[in-house]
């Protein structure tokens, strides 16, 4: 089995505007059903039955789940997933925040991670690579995607909030284009896993604000959510 990763964007599905048009966020206020046909879309895509796909019910915190099996539920205050069941497809909602998919096909591992400002400042990726390592992986042989998020040149943030962030990820300290404090999540985060010795970081160099074929709750307000997915398969 080996390691396999998707994002998603905004196009194909069902969902209606605001939240035009494959949204596959559950708790933003569009019509379950057609978040359900989203959601059947991408399963039926990636060749999984529907009760394979795992969510999350992510609050900005460090929750880490490991997970052998489908839920009937997204898992509460959760924003990591972690297993080495095969075909179980571990799913992270964004519209801004990063979604961080991780893989050791060495060990057969995967993880998939939602690492907003709050849970890089937490330390959300970390406790993710503790998870994995429990499970026999190795930093050493293990990869990371970075998926699209807010950029740095787009996320202004106050001096204090940018200073909370950069005392656990330096890098992530950037000026926007208007000359303001700002945060480059990506960049942190690809600090922290070289420090944690990653074999190898992928950026998706996207930014959500500026590419309207993705969600962006900063840009849009009311918005769906897009998702990155990791799986063994």
């Amino acid at each position: 089995m080996r390691p396999r990763r998707v994002v998603t964007d905004r196009r194909g599905g069902r969902s209606h505007a605001p939240y035009d048009s494959f949204n596959l966020g559950g708790h933003v206020g569009d019509d379950p059903a057609d978040v359900a046909a989203n959601r059947e879309r991408l399963a039926r895509e990636l060749g999984v039955p529907g009760d394979r796909l795992v969510w999350m019910d992510q609050v900005h915190g460090t929750g880490v789940a490991v997970v052998d099996g489908p839920a009937d539920r997204p898992l509460p205050a959760t924003d990591a997933l972690v297993t080495r069941t095969p075909g179980l497809v571990l799913c992270v909602l964004v519209a801004d925040c990063v979604p961080v998919l991780l893989a050791d096909p060495v060990a057969g591992v995967v993880a998939a991670v939602h690492a907003g400002r709050e849970g890089v400042r937490q330390g959300v990726v970390p406790a993710t690579l503790a998870a994995m390592a429990r499970l026999g992986s190795r930093p050493a042989d293990t990869t990371a995607l970075l998926g699209p998020a807010v950029c740095g040149a787009c996320y202004e943030v106050p001096r204090e909030m940018q200073a909370q962030v950069a005392r656990v990820a330096p890098a992530a300290a950037v000026r926007t284009r208007r000359g303001t404090p700002g945060l480059d999540l990506r960049a942190g985060l690809a600090e922290l896993l070289g420090r944690a010795g990653l074999a190898q970081v992928v950026h998706d160099p996207r930014c959500t604000v500026e590419d309207r074929r993705l969600y962006s709750h900063r840009r849009d307000g009311v918005t769906g959510r897009q998702a990155g997915v990791t799986w063994l398969g």
